[in-house]
């Protein structure tokens, strides 16, 4: 096979969207205005109290620094209103930003980057974006735990089947798996908070990869920028994005817990289950059959985590082979993040929305609870308890009521005392006391049991939690 040069045709078919050839075709991998503007807020409050922190070291003079101040508010405003000239030839968001401020300040605008790099720059911007999404992601969580709470306090004795392989198991109660929720989400809080805490080192200062030789206090700028303090080492500091990676694990988990109760919403809102009822805001029609009322959002919501999972992989693959300290493959880690952290924020305030509305059938649910042999392990125990027989034995004789019943087409309850008695004599009256599911799920007293009043307990410790 030769290097010949590619023929023309060739070259139509992967240069065919640009006009100016490969220096278009340069430009459009390169740049990344379309995407990092985002980061304007950010990269404005970056610039912001690196231009103060210069002037207080007398690196610059406080009139630059206050035209340069003054100059990013103009900017910032600029932006927000929709008036920004966003040039795709000037890259990305900061030499987009510094430009527009030397057409507006003159000179001074030039001095804003001196000790600094687009390296740190950007560290620091992206840092600050995320650390605000870490906020809205609790925000929102705290909200939603908040909306099963009210559900869990509305039903707190509401019987209901608890499930094994989506089998029915064991009766609990509507509030105990509204709880469950809360502590799952209660958990992914929890990451997104030492997630912040981790975060809050400021990289601003490091420069390119090896620091500055100008006088620079890098502890105003954290300061200035809310972090705690300023990262340690200058190499980790442009290099690092385990930030963002930790960000979107704790997404991801947090999605997989919104698809999971969307995947019971799903089932539960079916003609099957009829469990709960979705209201018109989160469900649609279909377009041929009239008495569909589809559960929409809850399905899209199980999608997201697609999404946002896909994220957390494609920039771990981005970041493994990187060596110390900057490449340009990192370039690659925004947009990722941005989705993720967009359709995160949108599941957690529809799910909020669903739980909120959703209305839980409680006649259906109990009768759901009483069927499936669902007070079987009450029976266990209590011959364990009551005639002190081995749990195994137990087990035995009650897998064998089970099967009477079942080839009677009854439930236990419904078993005779003779019926009883004649798999095992020494059963009493007494038995007929644990069959009934609100006596079961009375009974389920343990620390974080079912019980209604286990349950009414943890409503009133998350209340005083969430406040």
């Amino acid at each position: 096979m030769t290097d010949s040069p590619p023929s023309k045709a060739a070259n139509q078919m992967w240069g065919g969207r640009f006009s100016a050839g490969p220096d278009a075709i340069m430009q459009a991998i390169n740049a990344s205005i379309g995407f990092d503007q985002r980061l304007y807020a950010q990269d404005i409050a970056g610039s912001r109290a690196h231009a103060a922190m210069l002037a207080a070291q007398g690196i610059i003079s406080n009139k630059d620094a206050e035209a340069i101040g003054e100059g990013l508010l103009a900017i910032l405003s600029e932006i927000e209103a929709g008036q920004f000239p966003f040039t795709p030839e000037l890259e990305d968001i900061h030499l987009n930003i510094e430009a527009r401020l030397t057409e507006r300040i003159g000179e001074a605008g030039k001095r804003l980057h001196t000790g600094r790099s687009r390296n740190d720059q950007v560290a620091v911007d992206f840092r600050l974006w995320v650390r605000d999404q870490c906020d809205q992601a609790i925000a929102g969580l705290t909200g939603l735990m908040r909306a099963f709470l009210a559900q869990a306090e509305a039903g707190a004795d509401w019987v209901m089947p608890g499930f094994t392989h989506l089998q029915t198991a064991q009766p609990v109660t509507w509030g105990h798996h509204m709880l469950a929720y809360v502590e799952m989400l209660a958990r992914d809080r929890s990451r997104f908070e030492d997630a912040r805490r981790r975060m809050n080192e400021c990289p601003l200062g490091a420069a390119a990869l090896a620091g500055t030789s100008f006088p620079i206090d890098r502890h105003m700028t954290a300061k200035a920028l809310g972090f705690d303090r300023p990262t340690a080492n200058s190499l980790d500091s442009v290099s690092d994005r385990d930030f963002a990676l930790e960000f979107l694990s704790a997404a991801s988990i947090c999605a997989m817990h919104l698809s999971r109760f969307a995947e019971e919403l799903v089932i539960w809102s079916s003609a099957q289950f009829r469990f709960v009822r979705l209201s018109d805001r989160w469900t649609t029609g279909s377009s041929i059959m009239p008495q569909k009322k589809n559960p929409d959002a809850a399905e899209l919501l199980r999608a997201k985590l697609g999404r946002i999972l896909g994220a957390t992989v494609a920039l771990f693959t981005v970041m493994k082979g990187l060596a110390l300290t900057y490449s340009k493959d990192m370039q690659e880690d925004k947009e990722q993040v941005f989705d993720a952290a967009d359709n995160l924020m949108l599941g957690l305030a529809a799910m909020t929305g669903m739980v909120g509305d959703m209305a839980a059938n409680r006649e259906v649910l109990a009768a759901a609870a009483a069927s499936g042999f669902s007070t079987a392990t009450d029976l266990a125990d209590w011959l364990v308890r009551a005639l002190g027989l081995p749990f195994r034995e137990a087990h035995h004789v009650t897998g064998a009521l089970v099967a009477m019943a079942e080839a009677q087409g009854i439930d236990l309850p419904q078993l005779s005392l003779a019926q009883m008695q004649s798999v095992h004599p020494a059963i009493t009256a007494e038995v007929f006391s644990v069959l009934g599911v609100e006596n079961s799920v009375r009974s389920r007293t343990s620390y974080g049991g079912t019980a209604p009043e286990r349950v009414r307990e943890q409503i009133a410790r998350w209340k005083a939690i969430l406040g």
